[in-house]
C-alpha cells in the first residue's frame, strides 16, 4: 500500500506512522497494524487513508477476518478502489496456498497445457502444441511435430535442440506428412485420431468465423474420445464467444475437475461467472487461480475489480447510517461487510467447532458442506474477535437476490480433493492417461521398405518417407530420388543431412525392444565382418599404389561410393588398392591406402585423400554388394644381417645417390610436375631395414619413375630390398640413357 502524501489527520502522530512503515518494512506487520490501531482510536471520526494502512497490515500478516472489518470501515468512508485492494488479493491466495501445499506446483508446466508426466503424452504428442501429434511431419533435426504448427510463421528454431528450421516455401502444403508415423498414430489411437482432426478442422471454422460449424466439430470430438483438457477449454471459449454461459460454465466446470492445479480452467471459469453476473462465485475462482499462480498480474486484477465491486454493491444498494468508529463495537461495522464476498470466503472456511458451525446459519447437510474445504482464516475465540463464520452469521440477507445457493459447480472444492477425486471416479485428467495398445503395435509397422527388416536409426526424407540410414545412403548413391515416390533429394544428398527420426527410434526402443536387439546384433555382426581387413578386405581396382606415398581418388561410382563409406564407418579407414587383371578381375599384389579426408561433392561423387600403408599378397578373390574383396596376407621385406647387410648397405647408399642425379638432371617443369604430385624425394634411411616395406624413397621413386603397370608391381611384390634396389638400378640407368642429350 502506497504511503498517502496528504498531510497527517488532526490526532494522528506522523513519527508514530513512521514507525509502523518500519514495521512493515521488518515484516512485523502486526505491530504495525497495532499502532494504526491506536492512532484511529485516538479520532473522533475515522480516518479511511489509516484504515486501508491498518488494513493492509492486517491481511499480509494473514489476519484476513480482521483486515475485512478495517477494508470495510474504509469502504463506508469512500468507494475502495480496485488497486487498493492488491494486498488484500495476494493475502488470501497466500493463505489458501498455504493451507494446502498442492497448490504450489510448477506454475509455468501447469499454464502450458497438457499435465505433463505422462509418458504417451511425452512420446505422442507435439513439442509445439502439446497435443497428440495431427499429421506428424520431421524435420531435420530429427525431431517430429505436428505439420500444422510447423507452417506458422513464428516457429523458426527447433523447441527441443534449438536448430534453425529451413523453411519449405516451395512445397504446395508446406511440410510433408511423415508418413509411417502417420499410419501408426491412426493405428494405436485411432478415435483419438479421428478426435484431434475434428478438432483441427474445428480450429479452422472458428478462424473463418464459422462458429456454429466449430462447435459442431468440437462436439463431435468430445463425443468421439474422451476430451483432453485443452479441448475443453477452447470449447468453452468458443461457448462464451457464441454468449452461451451455461454451456461454457459446463466445460469450464468439468475442466477445472479435470485439471484441478491447471490455472488457465480455474481463470475460464471464474470468467464465465463474472460474464454470468455470479461475480461471488467468480471470486473464489479468481482466489483460486492467484493461488497456483501468484504472479499472473491479469488474473490479480480481475479479482481486484471485482472485490471492488462487492464491496461498493453493499452502499449502493442499502441506505446506511454513518458507519460508527471501528473500536467501539456494536454491530454497525459488520453490516457494511458485503454479503457476496463473505459468501464466497465461508465455502473454503473449514469452522473451528460444532458451534461455529451453527453459527453460518446454512442449512447444507453435511454433502454439501464437506470438512475437507479449506481454512482460509484461523477461527478466533477469544472476547473481542469473531471467526469469519460468526461475522457471516450476523450479517443481513443481501438484497437483490444475491443470496443464491451454489451449485456443485461453482463450489471452490480444494483442488488436491478434486485430483483425488477425479482418480476414484475414473477421470482422465488428460489425453496422455490414454496406454498404448501393444496388442496393436507390429514389427512389420516398423520396417525399411528397402531392406524389409525393422528400421535400423531410421531417417525421414524431405518428402516423409522413412527407411534405414544406410538403406537410403546405397540408394542414393545411385540416384539422387527418393525410392519411393521418386522424388529429387539432391538437396539433401548434397547436405548429407541425414539425422535420425528420433520419435520412431524411442517407440522402438520402448516397444519393440526385444525385436530391435536382435536387429541391432545383426548389424553389428556386419560391421564386424567389414572390418577384418585380413579375410574380406574391400579392393579398389584402379591404379597403382605404394607405401608412404599419398594416392588421390576421385570416386563416382556407387558401389565404391558404398565401400568408402563403409570403410569409414567400421573404423578401420582402410582399403586395398590393385591394379585391374583381365581373368581374374584383380591383380594378386596391392597396396593397403589410409583414408585421411574425404569430401563430397552435391551430386555424390567425392575426393578422397589416401596415403599407402603396407603391401599385401591376394589369397583368394571375392565379391561383396558389387565392389571386390579378397583374403590377403601382408607382405614385409626379409632381413640380412653381417656380411649381407654392409653389401645391402652400399647398394643403397649407391642407388639412392644415382636417383637423386637423376631428378636433379630433370627439367624445370617435369620436377614441377613431380613436386607437385609427390613431394620432394625422402631422405636416404640410415637403417633400412627399420619399415618392412623398406625405405620410403623407393617407393616414390618408383611412383615418378615412367614405368608401366605390370613392371611396377613386379617390384612391388618383392620381399627382398635387395632385389627391389637392383630393379630399381637397372630401371634408372634406362632411363637416363634413353633421355635426348
Amino acid at each position: 500500500m502506497e504511503v498517502s502524501s496528504h498531510p497527517a489527520a488532526p490526532g494522528i502522530c506522523p513519527e508514530m506512522l513512521e514507525v509502523a512503515e518500519e514495521a512493515n518494512r521488518a515484516g512485523d506487520f502486526s505491530l504495525a497494524a497495532e499502532i494504526y490501531s491506536s492512532q484511529l482510536s485516538g479520532l473522533q471520526q475515522p480516518d479511511r487513508g489509516l484504515c486501508l494502512r491498518k488494513a493492509d497490515s492486517l491481511a499480509r500478516a494473514g489476519r484476513i477476518s480482521e483486515a475485512l472489518d478495517s477494508y470495510c470501515t474504509a469502504a463506508g468512508l469512500g468507494q475502495l478502489r480496485p488497486e487498493e485492494l492488491t494486498l488484500l488479493v495476494e493475502s488470501i491466495a497466500r493463505s489458501l496456498r498455504d493451507k494446502e501445499p498442492g497448490l504450489g506446483g510448477d506454475e509455468e508446466e501447469e499454464d502450458d497445457g497438457e499435465c505433463a508426466g505422462s509418458e504417451i503424452l511425452d512420446l505422442f504428442s507435439c513439442g509445439l502444441c502439446r497435443r497428440l501429434l495431427h499429421e506428424p511431419s520431421t524435420v531435420e533435426c530429427g525431431h517430429t511435430f505436428c505439420r500444422r504448427c510447423l507452417d506458422t510463421d513464428s516457429v523458426t528454431d527447433c523447441v527441443h535442440c534449438k536448430q534453425a528450421l529451413v523453411r519449405k516455401e516451395g512445397l504446395p502444403n508446406g511440410r510433408r506428412l511423415n508418413v509411417v508415423l502417420s499410419s501408426l498414430l491412426d493405428k494405436l489411437f485411432a478415435t483419438e485420431s479421428q478426435a484431434r482432426r475434428l478438432w483441427m478442422e474445428g480450429e479452422v471454422l472458428w478462424h473463418n468465423r464459422d462458429l456454429t460449424g466449430a462447435l459442431h466439430k468440437y462436439d463431435e470430438a468430445v463425443d468421439l474420445a474422451p476430451p483432453s483438457g485443452r479441448l475443453l477449454c477452447q470449447r468453452a471459449e468458443l461457448h462464451l464467444e457464441m454468449e452461451s454461459c451455461t454451456q461454457a460454465l459446463q466445460d469450464a466446470s468439468s475442466l477445472c475437475r479435470m485439471k484441478p492445479l491447471w490455472p488457465r480452467a480455474h481463470y475460464l471459469k471464474a470468467t464465465t461467472l463474472s460474464r454470468a453476473g455470479r461475480n461471488d462465485e467468480a471470486l473464489q475462482e479468481y482466489f483460486l487461480c492467484v493461488a497456483l499462480k501468484p504472479n499472473w498480474t491479469k488474473v490479480k486484477l480481475e479479482a481486484q475489480k471485482v472485490l471492488s465491486q462487492l464491496f461498493s454493491s453493499v452502499f449502493e444498494n442499502q441506505d446506511v447510517p454513518t458507519p460508527l468508529h471501528p473500536l467501539q463495537g456494536g454491530t454497525a461495522t459488520r453490516l457494511f461487510k458485503p454479503p457476496a464476498l463473505l459468501r464466497s470466503l465461508s465455502p473454503l472456511t473449514q469452522p473451528s467447532s460444532s458451534q461455529d458451525s451453527d453459527l453460518c446459519g446454512t442449512t447444507s447437510s453435511s454433502e454439501d458442506q464437506p470438512s475437507s474445504r479449506l481454512s482460509l482464516v484461523p477461527a478466533e475465540t477469544t472476547e473481542g474477535s469473531k471467526s469469519l463464520a460468526a461475522v457471516l452469521a450476523s450479517v443481513a440477507a443481501p438484497p437483490s437476490g444475491l443470496k443464491r445457493k451454489q451449485s456443485e459447480d461453482a463450489a471452490p472444492h480444494p483442488p488436491a480433493k478434486l485430483l483425488k477425486s477425479a482418480e476414484r471416479s475414473g477421470v482422465r485428467t488428460s489425453a496422455g492417461s490414454v496406454s498404448v495398445p501393444l496388442e496393436l503395435l507390429d514389427s512389420g509397422d516398423m520396417e525399411c521398405s528397402l531392406c524389409m527388416r525393422l528400421f535400423y536409426e531410421p531417417v525421414a526424407t524431405p518428402c516423409g518417407h522413412t527407411f534405414c540410414l544406410k538403406c537410403l545412403e546405397r540408394c542414393l548413391d545411385h540416384t539422387p530420388n527418393c525410392p519411393l515416390c521418386k522424388e529429387n533429394l539432391s538437396e539433401c544428398l548434397a547436405t548429407r543431412g541425414y539425422n535420425k527420426t528420433l520419435l520412431m527410434e524411442e517407440v522402438l526402443l520402448r516397444y519393440l525392444s526385444k525385436e530391435l536387439a536382435e536387429r541391432k546384433t545383426i548389424h553389428e555382426e556386419e560391421m564386424k565382418e567389414l572390418s577384418n581387413l585380413t579375410q574380406e578386405v574391400p579392393i579398389f581396382v584402379c591404379t597403382m599404389a605404394f607405401p608412404t606415398i599419398p594416392c588421390p581418388l576421385h570416386v563416382f561410382e556407387p558401389r565404391y561410393r558404398l565401400m568408402i563409406r563403409r570403410s569409414m564407418e567400421t573404423g578401420t579407414k582402410q582399403f586395398g588398392m590393385c591394379i585391374a587383371d583381365q581373368l581374374k578381375g584383380f591383380a594378386d599384389y596391392g597396396c593397403m591406402l589410409q583414408v585421411q579426408d574425404v569430401k563430397f561433392f552435391p551430386d555424390g561423387r567425392s575426393v578422397v585423400e589416401t596415403v599407402g600403408v603396407s603391401r599385401f599378397k591376394v589369397l583368394s578373390h571375392g565379391q561383396r554388394d558389387g565392389y571386390h574383396t579378397a583374403k590377403i596376407e601382408y607382405l614385409e621385406d626379409k632381413k640380412v644381417e653381417g656380411e649381407e647387410l654392409s653389401e645391402l648397405l652400399k647398394l643403397h647408399d649407391a642407388v639412392y645417390d644415382q636417383a637423386n642425379n637423376w631428378f636433379t638432371s630433370l627439367k624445370d617443369n617435369m620436377k614441377s610436375q613431380i613436386l607437385s604430385h609427390f613431394g620432394h624425394l625422402p631422405g636416404k634411411d640410415p637403417n633400412p631395414q627399420a619399415s618392412p616395406s623398406g625405405p620410403a624413397w623407393c617407393w616414390w621413386l618408383l611412383a615418378v619413375l615412367p614405368l608401366e603397370n605390370r613392371a611396377q608391381l613386379t617390384i612391388l611384390s618383392m620381399s627382398s630390398l635387395k632385389g627391389r634396389l637392383l630393379a630399381i638400378r637397372k630401371v634408372l640407368i634406362f632411363v637416363t640413357r634413353k633421355r635426348p642429350r
